[in-house]
């Protein structure tokens, strides 16, 4: 489902994700090369890093070592609330 905007995005029940990939580097197998990736996703399934990591994973050149990944939910439904009135200060 495509959102307009970020906005949009959280209050669907998206939240924001950043994923540490590491994988190794080809010609040096101990070397690790790090890559992060920041997104709007959904907990728990994350459909999007789950997309990313299927896109990236066959034309990397070499094999994922980790994936770490943290996730927070920007706006929560208890933090709207109807607003019935506007007080103006000149």
């Amino acid at each position: 489902m495509q959102f307009s905007s970020d906005l949009d995005c959280q209050l669907n029940g998206y939240g924001l994700t950043t994923a540490h990939i590491l994988y190794r580097i080809p010609d040096f197998e101990s070397v690790l090369q790090a890559y992060v990736w920041q997104d709007y996703d959904l907990a728990p399934d994350f459909p999007q890093l789950h997309r990313s990591l299927d896109f990236w994973q066959p034309n990397l050149e070499g094999p994922l070592h980790s994936v770490r990944y943290s996730y927070q939910r920007l706006i929560g439904p208890n933090e709207w609330r109807r607003v019935d009135g506007e007080f103006r200060l000149y």
